[in-house]
């Protein structure tokens, strides 16, 4: 840009140097032509007398002075050959001005008429001061160019260190975190500008990595304790069985224990698994037009499969819909079964009774499932935790299961893209509610 800005002044500088002085020559050619034309004649003596009389005005000026039918009249020029092309002559006379420039300056011709006399005035200079300028100008510019890049420089390199000076105390905090250290830190964050909102992100990033981080630990070491209690039963069942002969009925009941530790053993690996799942995301399942009506019908004969006992699952509809559509999810059909099988499963182990009341309705944009036992209830404190993997209140601790279940039903409905809420009472029992988006 310095650079565009001196030349761009240095050109119309020289333009206008040249065009004032092309001016000056053609006043000055004009002047002489009107001195030497006095009362119908060419009076060229009193050009000479004023010659001689007179300092030049322009450096190395030429003046040379033609008749209409280009015979010289006047030259300033001594000891010369004069030669001019007539054409050049012609063409002056034809259109009364005419200028160029030359090795060394400007030539301005002129075609003078007074009266019934005409004569051509042919004068050329040299600008000598006019180009000293220049040549003053064009040292100045470079000058002030030079002395403008070097201070620009430094400036720039000044301010562009200020600049990435949060980038680089950014980079360096970045640096300093690992797995260690990741739920404990923060970069600092400062101002409003972009960088700030790098950072600013950047802990949300961590935030969620280390929720991340603390989930997997979590998980890891709960499923390795939950792991380890069948399998540290089966085998200590096993070394006791080994120990010496035992009788029939003694090896009937012993397989029986087993079994219900592989079975155990069994629904913890199968809970694991779907909760593996559920944590894919939705793009990884591929959707289907899923009936809720029709999926719930098959729940009690899926529970007695399970349950192996006499549970019981009561199917009610708040309102019979026009439309298949309004009972109809846009869902994975197999994480949908988990997601119910779970809740019933749930509400009937813990009803007095083994029955599981379970209502649907919908409304403009949802179907509501709701999922009620008759049990003990969930204390107020412990509600808010039993979506978390492996938790199990207090007061169900004697009633088998891993609390996998739940977790696994929130992150279905998450997929699914609707929502999860329970509502529980000791006298009542607890209603776990499901909205799903219908079609």
């Amino acid at each position: 840009m310095l650079i565009a800005f001196a030349g761009l002044a240095y050109y119309f500088s020289a333009k206008s140097r040249k065009a004032e002085y092309l001016e000056r020559l053609e006043y000055r050619a004009r002047s002489i032509a009107n001195v030497i034309i006095e009362d119908g004649n060419v009076k060229v003596d009193l050009l000479r007398k004023l010659d001689r009389t007179t300092f030049q005005d322009l450096y190395k000026e030429t003046i040379l002075v033609y008749n209409p039918g280009y015979d010289l009249l006047y030259s300033n020029l001594k000891d010369t050959t004069i030669r001019t092309n007539p054409a050049l002559l012609a063409y002056i006379k034809e259109n009364n001005l005419y200028s160029y420039d030359k090795g060394n300056g400007e030539v301005v011709g002129v075609y003078y008429t007074e009266g019934t006399v005409s004569v051509i005035v042919i004068v050329s200079s040299f600008d000598k001061y006019g180009f000293q300028n220049l040549q003053n100008l064009r040292q100045i510019l470079l000058i002030e160019l030079l002395i403008a890049i070097v201070v620009l420089v430094g400036v720039g390199y000044f301010f562009a260190r200020k600049m990435v000076q949060p980038i680089d105390k950014l980079v360096e905090q970045v640096d300093s975190i690992n797995a260690n250290n990741l739920q404990d830190t923060q970069v600092a964050v400062k101002g409003k500008d972009e960088i700030s909102k790098l950072g600013a992100n950047f802990n949300t990033m961590l935030q969620r990595l280390s929720e991340s981080f603390h989930l997997q630990k979590s998980f890891v070491s709960n499923a390795s304790h939950e792991l380890r209690t069948p399998l540290a039963a089966i085998i200590s069942q096993l070394q006791v069985a080994l120990s010496k002969d035992r009788s029939h009925e003694e090896y009937v009941t012993l397989l029986a224990s087993l079994l219900e530790d592989a079975e155990n053993l069994s629904d913890l690996s199968n809970g694991l698994l779907q909760l593996a799942q559920s944590e894919m995301r939705q793009e990884g399942f591929v959707g289907s037009d899923v009936r809720i009506d029709e999926l719930l019908l098959e729940m009690p004969t899926l529970i007695r499969l399970k349950q192996k006992n006499s549970s019981k699952v009561d199917i009610h509809f708040v309102k019979v819909p026009d439309n298949d559509m309004l009972v109809t999810c846009h869902g994975n059909e197999n994480l949908l079964k988990v997601l119910f099988l779970n809740l019933i499963d749930n509400a009937c182990k813990f009803s007095e009774n083994n029955t599981a009341l379970v209502t649907i309705d919908f409304f403009t944009q949802y179907i509501l499932i709701q999922i009620k036992d008759n049990g003990i209830g969930i204390p107020p404190i412990e509600i808010n935790k039993i979506f978390e993997p492996f938790y199990r209140g207090q007061n169900a601790l004697q009633i088998r299961g891993h609390g996998l279940g739940l977790s696994i039903c929130k992150k279905i409905v998450q997929i699914h893209n609707g929502h999860i809420t329970v509502t529980s009472s000791p006298t009542e029992g607890t209603t776990f509610t499901v909205m799903l988006p219908h079609l």
